[in-house]
């Protein structure tokens, strides 16, 4: 099954997708601003074939949720109304300090980084959800 991550944020949201055999999470990309997200979203799911999605929910340290999770469920909400697809949730707390790492040590601006690390935290969120998967 091909899943479709999504790091959901208010001004940057990141993508992943793995592959169809659930080995495999990658980055896709880095959506911008609010302006038809889920549409966004939706196009973009269609185009990649995408049977199910992984949201990551922000949960606290002592595992309890707060605004952003909630923020987080009304915008998974609508793209499973948007779509028609499952909607499973990942804890997403260390996903963004191991996108960091991943791109410690290279030579590019922090611009770019930025740029990069919301479909990296994606992917790794993603790549749990189906390890995880692949144990039960």
């Amino acid at each position: 099954m091909r899943y479709l991550a999504i790091d959901y944020g208010l001004k940057r949201t990141g993508l992943a997708i793995c592959d169809a055999d659930e080995t495999l999470a990658s980055p896709l990309e880095v959506l911008t601003g609010q302006e038809r997200l889920v549409e966004r979203i939706a196009d973009i799911i269609r185009a990649q074939k995408i049977e199910g999605i992984v949201v990551g929910l922000p949960l606290n340290m002592d595992d309890t949720e707060g605004s952003q999770a909630a923020k987080v469920r009304v915008f998974a909400d609508q793209i499973a109304r948007q779509t028609g697809l499952p909607v499973e949730f990942c804890d997403e707390r260390l996903s963004s300090f191991g996108a960091e790492k991943k791109l410690q040590g290279l030579k590019i601006t922090r611009k770019k980084k930025k740029k990069h690390l919301d479909a990296i935290a994606a992917a790794e969120f993603l790549q749990v959800f189906i390890d995880e998967k692949q144990k039960k």
